[in-house]
């Protein structure tokens, strides 16, 4: 079954029970990566071979229009914070979680248009399916 972007939620606290909204998101990215790839070939192989590496995981970059109170509750978040992605009413549609550190910035705009920012999530754990059982 498929599920829509609408609602989508970044929500930040120790645990989701008690999470709340960070800020409003226009859009969110991979969650995860590719794992690298580790060569294993020998020299009577024919072809590389290879077996995956550790997962690669980069910063997560989240879109979000510029409000000056959000950038500076995003930028006052010094220390490693629990992080939740909501997606659908409750989590309905899956909750993903992952601890880390944030900051904002504001993106370069022109001639009639919304004034964005974005929000750089750096992962020090793992992004995973959140399972309240």
């Amino acid at each position: 079954m498929a599920i829509l972007t609408y609602p989508v939620t970044l929500k930040t606290g120790s645990d989701y029970a008690s999470a709340t909204k960070l800020i409003d998101i226009r859009s969110f990215p991979d969650l995860g990566g590719a794992p690298e790839q580790v060569e294993t070939t020998t020299l009577s192989d024919g072809a590389r071979t290879y077996i995956a590496g550790i997962q690669d995981q980069q910063a997560l970059e989240f879109t979000a229009n510029f409000d000056k109170t959000d950038f500076m509750s995003i930028n006052a978040i010094t220390t490693e914070t629990t992080f939740w992605l909501e997606f659908g009413t409750g989590g309905s549609g899956g909750v993903f979680t992952w601890k880390g550190t944030a900051m904002a910035y504001v993106n370069g705009a022109g001639v009639n248009e919304v004034v964005e920012m974005t929000v750089v999530c750096t992962p020090s754990t793992p992004i995973t399916l959140y399972s309240s059982n």
